[in-house]
């Protein structure tokens, strides 16, 4: 007998138009101790299957529409959760069942510490002292592997890095043992690194405590280090389930076949990456079907896809005979970490610790290493957004530090950003029209508005947007568009130089082979020079030529992508491509039939 059954779930909310259905009657089984993974692109319907279960949909918003989600009790009984008054199912969250959310930032309270948190619902659930609570509350501190838990005990959630807050909200979920634990995109923000530490304590705390799971991640990848099953979803449906093993080596639907290949592969280099329409299409009324043939590319075969080690070696010896666009020689900036009571800092770090390197034209560097190594510092500092303490940065033979005025706005309209939140970058009261005409006029380009209304039509379609987008705002596009939005915006003044800080880190997987398609085709068709900024040596692997690899603000190393990726001198560097998800448990069951 399952631990939790779903049968023919139906979820709707209210829109403007009416209503519309987000979990099209579905059901599936949760084992006990079993992880079920549930994969799926944004809008699937994975969250609000989560949030359903959790009774978690908001009235006013949305409903329940039909369908029924039992749960067996400790006695052996099965209950049906959706006929439980409310009061009632309060007793059911958090003692015997638990969600760990998205994102910790927002779903821990900013005002109360990490322990105060934690050690309410263990108050509120087991009913004891506050004194015992906080001791639980350490004691799991200590089970979920928070350096110094006494000292992050006292800490507030700002105070945290990504990784330990998502520790926090793995203790808070725990903390009163739950029979099912719900993961909504536990890892999906983490560096490789961190997550594959959260993947591996999650399972140990499962294995530990008898516990079902049910871990919901875009991410086919990381499913497979951690479910036993895999749910794949699709505008609310479910397309195909199926042991983990199964979905990998003989996925039946186009769909979940398309989730697969989106992914940059781990040894080998494409042209371009797949996409979903390479594999599913959909008729009027939004039935899906598969591509009548599955195809790769637009004009060339799977085979001709994949780049060959000498073409990419031929391609760097004609990139270094290229001029240097870029040469940093010897930075370093510092940020202060102790101040005097009259604010004047005492003591320093080094953000940027005496990194040297060069780009040359039309050369892509990815720059990679987990959150807090600088990489975005020093994106923000080649592009004078930050204050070094020395070194020099010498774009195309002028030296970016000792520019002012109207001489470093000029080398500013040559160098551009694409930052990783588009929706944060872009002004939510500007129409998307607006937000990229806005830098043609700072920089007087065109000789009129009717010139930058088409320059920003042309771009739109360059980025695979129509023209009637003009006049919407960010808030009625999708994180893929948006996206698309910003990297017009940056080619709205005609850069040479791009820096894409993190650009792709927040997108579906097939979303983000769609951005990474766009961004190489643009490479070659207007001569663009990058420095590509992720956490992600998987994608970084795609778009490089070479690779810098960062720890701590300092260099570890830099060479041709192929020569890091599959021969790395660092022991961090190892580190970082031993954390990449490449379904583990798959290729250990393979091994032990072998």
């Amino acid at each position: 007998m399952p631990l939790l059954s779903i049968k023919n779930l139906c979820t709707q909310f209210k829109t403007e138009n009416g209503c519309t259905t987000a979990v099209n009657s579905i059901s599936f089984d949760v084992q006990a101790g079993e992880t079920i993974g549930i994969v799926g692109e944004s809008g699937s319907g994975k969250s609000v299957t989560a949030l359903s279960v959790m009774r978690l949909i908001q009235n006013n918003l949305g409903k329940i529409a039909d369908g029924e989600i039992f749960y067996e009790i400790k006695n052996g009984a099965q209950i049906d959760l959706l006929k439980l008054p409310e009061n009632e199912m309060r007793k059911f969250r958090g003692n015997e069942m638990a969600m760990i959310f998205q994102e910790p930032m927002t779903s821990l309270n900013p005002v109360f510490t990490c322990a105060n948190q934690v050690s309410e619902a263990i108050m509120l659930h087991q009913h004891v002292s506050k004194k015992i609570a906080e001791q639980k509350t350490i004691e799991w501190f200590e089970k979920v592997k928070l350096p110094n838990p006494k000292n992050i005990f006292e800490k507030y959630p700002h105070q945290l890095s990504g990784g330990q807050k998502q520790r926090v909200m793995i203790a808070m979920a725990m903390c009163c043992q739950p029979r099912l634990l719900i993961a909504d995109e536990p890892t999906t923000a983490l560096d490789v690194t961190v997550q594959a530490n959260i993947l591996t304590l999650m399972k140990e705390l499962q294995q530990q405590h008898q516990m079902s799971m049910i871990f919901i991640s875009h991410d086919l990848g990381v499913v497979a280090e951690i479910a036993d099953r895999i749910v794949v979803m699709y505008k609310g449906n479910i397309v195909e389930q199926g042991l983990v093993q199964e979905i990998f080596e003989s996925p039946k639907h186009s769909y979940t076949k398309g989730l697969l290949a989106c992914r940059p592969p781990i040894l080998k280099r494409l042209k371009r990456l797949p996409v979903m329409s390479d594999f599913l299409q959909e008729d009027g009324k939004g039935k899906i079907f598969s591509s009548p043939e599955i195809k790769i590319g637009n004009s060339f075969s799977e085979s001709e896809n994949e780049i060959s080690m000498q073409e990419m070696d031929e391609r760097l010896k004609h990139l270094v005979q290229q001029k240097k666009i870029l040469e940093v020689k010897n930075l370093v900036v510092q940020f202060p970490t102790k101040r005097n009571w009259l604010g004047k800092p005492l003591e320093f770090t080094n953000a940027v610790n005496d990194v040297s390197f060069d780009v040359h034209q039309g050369e892509t560097l990815g720059l990679v290493g987990e959150s807090g190594c600088g990489k975005t510092t020093l994106g923000k500092t080649i592009l004078g957004l930050q204050e070094a303490k020395s070194g020099e940065i010498i774009f195309d033979g002028k030296n970016i530090l000792q520019l002012s005025g109207n001489d470093l706005i000029a080398v500013r309209k040559r160098l551009q950003i694409i930052f990783q939140d588009p929706y944060s970058s872009l002004n939510p009261r500007m129409t998307v029209g607006a937000a990229i005409q806005e830098p043609m006029q700072v920089h007087g380009l065109f000789a009129n508005k009717i010139e930058r209304f088409e320059k920003t039509i042309s771009l739109l379609e360059k980025v695979n947007l129509n023209p009637e987008h003009y006049h919407l705002y960010p808030h009625e596009f999708s994180g893929g568009q948006r996206q698309r939005i910003a990297i017009a915006r940056a080619l709205a003044v005609n850069p040479e130089f791009i820096i894409c800080d993190e650009s792709v880190s927040a997108l579906d997987t097939s979303v983000q082979a769609q951005v990474l398609n766009l961004l190489t085709n643009l490479r070659y068709e207007f001569g663009f020079s990058y420095i590509f900024i992720s956490h992600d040596l998987s994608v970084v692997n795609f778009m490089s030529d070479r690779i810098m690899v960062m720890n701590k603000g300092a260099m570890e190393e830099i060479d041709s992508a192929s020569e890091v990726y599959l021969h790395p001198k660092s022991s961090y560097t190892k580190s970082l491509i031993a954390a990449i998800p490449q379904g583990k448990r798959l290729s250990t069951v393979e091994n032990e039939n072998s």
